[in-house]
């Protein structure tokens, strides 16, 4: 369409090989691992986008809602017509709220990154609508906000936006490096957009995270199917089963597949070849749940300077508005 831009950049290495890497460093810890950023193949995607659309998962429309009403406060808290990076964009649908809030007047530059190249392609089909100049970053959220940056304008501040409780996927340590490595990339006048699940009852969550009709069940055992093709894995899939948790003392959800029975497992690719226990399980996600004390928090030890929340008390979900602030080092 008129005034629709699109470029792409690739990290450097090959994906497959650090696929592999990974998988034989973190399936040999105890207990075994998987990063829960292999759950998002194309497959993977599309599962997630159908979790989306469950009526026990509210955090997507808790999201859509806070943006879709406060969009032209969010841009304009955020220096009126920013460049916006986001990381991770899922199908793109969130962040269109902010780009077609800019559309009267300017056309408004947007760098997606993710390492599905899936994810990739849906968002940048979905923003294409909103006249936006989208530039696609395939890689890590580290490399491709480095990318972004890199081609800034400097006469428009930078929006990053990690929506979707995205940061709940990470151990707090790891969740403070990232939020830092942000902030230290960010300039004066720069902002950090970052939505997050809140604390909720047990129950609401372990629904949201184990539903009845079992589409986050096939979206966690994806990833055996993903080592089998990609890896040269025999995983039996039949020969596991889904399990979420509250761990209540660490304020998140885990997600493991769980061995059913005692099984031998190779992974050519991987250089792996190991045994699973019956009752073992493969750690493949954790979900943070925050409070909003703990939210700031986590803004201002990274050196942000907090701004106001939008909050649905509703479906305990948070937009907090992060700035950079001139006067701070």
């Amino acid at each position: 369409m008129p005034g629709t831009h699109n470029t792409t950049t690739t990290a450097t290495g090959d994906p497959l090989a650090r696929f592999a890497e990974d998988v034989a460093q973190s399936l040999q810890q105890t207990p075994r691992r998987i990063a829960p950023m292999y759950l998002y193949d194309a497959l993977g995607s599309a599962l997630f986008e159908a979790i989306c659309q469950l009526p026990w998962y509210r955090i997507t429309r808790a999201e859509h809602a806070l943006l879709a009403r406060h969009a032209a406060g969010i841009l304009a808290a955020a220096g009126g017509v920013p460049q916006i990076v986001e990381l991770g964009p899922g199908s793109g649908e969130k962040l269109a709220h902010l780009t077609t809030a800019a559309r009267e007047g300017a056309v408004i530059d947007v760098h997606l990154v993710d390492i599905s190249d899936a994810a990739l392609d849906l968002a940048r089909r979905t923003l294409q609508r909103t006249g936006a100049r989208i530039t696609l970053h395939h890689g890590t959220y580290e490399e491709g906000l480095r990318q972004a940056l890199a081609a800034r304008r400097a006469s428009a501040p930078v929006l990053v936006a990690f929506l979707g409780s995205n940061i709940g996927n990470f151990d707090p340590p790891e969740a403070a490096s990232l939020l830092a490595a942000i902030r230290a990339a960010l300039a004066p006048g720069d902002s950090l957009l970052l939505g997050v699940d809140l604390v909720k009852p047990e129950r609401t969550l372990q629904l949201a995270y184990d539903d009845p009709i079992g589409v986050t069940a096939s979206f966690n055992l994806n990833v055996l199917r993903r080592m089998n093709e990609e890896l040269g894995a025999d995983f039996d899939l039949a020969r596991y089963r889904h399990r979420a948790v509250w761990n209540a003392q660490e304020s998140r959800v885990e997600m493991h597949l769980v061995s059913t029975r005692r099984q031998d497992v190779e992974i050519p690719a991987a250089g792996l070849r190991f045994t699973m226990e019956e009752g073992e399980s493969i750690w493949t996600e954790s979900s943070y749940k925050f409070t909003p004390e703990r939210v700031d928090a986590l803004g201002r030890t990274a050196g942000f300077t907090p701004g106001r929340p939008w909050v649905d008390a509703e479906a305990g979900f948070a937009l907090t508005l992060f700035t950079v602030d001139a006067t701070r080092p």
